[in-house]
């Protein structure tokens, strides 16, 4: 439980997961962080709990419309889902993260990057987080700036609100 999902369906089929993320891309630079880190949870459930298969696209598009509701996004449906899900934008992009994960030497998850570069495993000790982190503090601000906003496409307006902002977007921010 201590990465957020209860159980692991061992029974699900493997999907490819391009287009799903790639409409997280998409959800993120359009909608903000907040919303689309909460519906990559909401995923993590649908796919790892759940044992659906992020290549049903229609079904995959009508869940994501209907956590979006959940969340404030009236804009999306699934029509319009689905047909992001059948196109390729956001393809490049996401090769692109893909070819810098590879330069880190990441090859699986979960990982963490901090300052672009220290890479921690997902199951490191809270010591090794909390030693990096003080060491951060000490120096009073950040060595660099986040990697993927660039190559994702991502604002620095939308990286600076962050993700544990409020998961309501007002009609104004978009």
């Amino acid at each position: 439980m201590d990465a957020g999902i209860p159980h692991f369906n061992l029974d699900r089929l493997a999907s490819n997961t391009m287009a799903s993320h790639r409409l997280i891309q998409m959800l993120g630079k359009k909608y903000g962080l907040a919303v689309s880190e909460a519906i990559y949870d909401h995923l993590n459930v649908y796919y790892f709990v759940d044992g659906h298969a992020l290549n049903d696209k229609p079904r995959l598009a009508q869940y994501v419309a209907d956590k979006l509701l959940q969340h404030g996004v009236k804009e999306e449906t699934p029509d319009t889902i689905l047909q992001f899900l059948n196109g390729t934008e956001g393809r490049d992009e996401i090769m692109n993260a893909i070819q810098m994960l590879q330069q880190l030497g990441i090859h699986g998850i979960p990982k963490f990057i901090i300052e672009g570069q220290t890479v921690v495993d997902g199951a490191a000790k809270s010591e090794t987080f909390v030693n990096i982190f003080r060491e951060i503090e000490l120096r009073g601000n950040s060595m660099n700036k986040p990697i993927f906003g660039d190559i994702l496409g991502v604002s620095e307006e939308i990286v600076a609100r962050g993700s544990h902002s409020s998961l309501l977007v007002n009609d104004d921010e978009r």
